[in-house]
């Protein structure tokens, strides 16, 4: 007889065999600087909470404030009876903030690609997209009918060549969209969005760009990479966004012209057939747009915090990649490497994770740390002297 669960051990344990297994470990208590993790206190240096949102006093208070005048949930759809006044004042809240004529927010990031690139294009368009793509961006076009095309990741020479080739195409595609990651999450570089632009505006092209991990951080005020290149919504057409990593709440977002926010509410189907987000999550997203408006010391600290630990890193021999970000990648090679030092860095009350395949090559394991605008030069020497200490231990420096 068919056994039809046996893969699932075996799968996992051929994970685990290969070392390309996750091990879940627990924070117990709030996402801070120093914090506990699974009953230790380390060093935090893997959250995406780049801004220390996630604990800041006017985050948490309108959190508290919104149970007690909406309610712990929604009750409902967006489209039913699930919109609050909270949305729509989020909404309005972010697009202001955006630069942009509107704003409609998901329940997550993932849900907004995955809900709204199928939409954009069909069987007689294409797809463009940068071949280090996020995955959730992979799955969106994963579900599309359209044409696919890969170009060299941010190489503007290939993108070139992939819309000349698709100009020949017969019949013509009836929409081209180009889609990108603003900021690599694995790599930390940015991608050249002013010369997507240019060559989307030549060829008529729709240009999608993921600003996941680059809002909060580039652009003015942390605006993010459509602010950073100081292009217009003519020459991006949808701006998406998270909630979940600078802002320090949860969320997914996506910012355009009213035409694209009517388009994609009426569309998505992850926007349609999920509950809304509760209103403490909503309240907490509209504070943290106040903040980042009112106080603009962390986006300049997460800044310096990033130039201090990455030249230290290099100084002390290790490979950093080509980060522009945060994001510093301390690349080692192996995945065993990389688990092994991670695993002797949380001994050294460090915590900081592995990245390994098929997250990235086989060859490019690394430890990922994220950079945060709460943690101090005495916190980054005390983590850059345990990377010392591991590193050589592990002759890797």
């Amino acid at each position: 007889m068919r056994n039809p669960t046996a893969f699932l051990a075996q799968e996992y344990q051929e994970l685990v065999k290969n070392e390309l297994d996750w091990k879940i470990r627990v924070l117990d208590g709030p996402s801070t600087p120093w914090c506990t993790v699974d009953g230790k206190r380390v060093l935090m240096l893997c959250s995406n909470n780049y801004l220390g949102l996630s604990t800041h006093p006017k985050v948490k208070e309108a959190a508290l404030k919104a149970i007690e005048t909406h309610g712990a949930g929604s009750g409902s759809v967006r489209p039913i009876a699930g919109t609050m006044d909270l949305h729509i004042e989020l909404e309005r809240r972010l697009a202001k903030f955006k630069h942009a004529e509107a704003s409609l927010v998901y329940q997550t990031g993932f849900a907004a690609n995955a809900g709204l690139i199928p939409q954009l294009v069909g069987k007689e368009d294409l797809m463009i997209s940068d071949e280090l793509n996020h995955g959730s961006i992979i799955d969106g076009v994963r579900l599309s009918h359209a044409e696919r095309a890969i170009y060299k990741h941010s190489d503007m020479e290939d993108l070139k060549r992939v819309l000349n080739e698709a100009e020949k195409h017969s019949p013509p595609y009836r929409r081209i969209l180009i889609i990108t990651d603003g900021v690599f999450s694995m790599d930390g570089d940015i991608t050249p969005l002013d010369g997507i632009a240019k060559l989307g505006k030549e060829h008529g092209a729709m240009v999608f760009v993921d600003d996941a991990h680059g809002e909060g951080v580039l652009g003015e005020g942390g605006r993010g990479i459509v602010s950073h290149f100081k292009l217009s919504r003519n020459e991006v057409h949808v701006e998406m966004g998270t909630f979940s990593k600078a802002f320090g709440v949860v969320g997914g977002h996506i910012s355009g012209s009213r035409d694209l926010v009517n388009f994609a509410f009426n569309r998505s189907r992850t926007w349609l057939l999920s509950g809304s987000h509760p209103p403490p999550v909503a309240a907490a997203c509209i504070a943290a747009i106040d903040v980042l408006e009112k106080e603009p010391q962390h986006v300049k600290k997460l800044w310096d915090n990033t130039k201090y630990f990455k030249k230290t890193m290099k100084d002390l021999g290790f490979d950093v990649g080509n980060s522009q970000t945060p994001i510093t990648p301390v690349i080692v090679g192996e995945s065993g490497v990389a688990k092994k030092l991670s695993a002797r860095l949380f001994e050294e009350k460090v915590f900081a994770l592995p990245i390994v395949f098929p997250m990235v090559a086989r060859d490019k394991a690394r430890i990922r740390t994220m950079m945060n605008a709460q943690l101090t030069k005495e916190d980054l020497n005390f983590a850059a002297s345990a990377f010392e200490k591991i590193g050589k231990e592990l002759k890797i420096i």
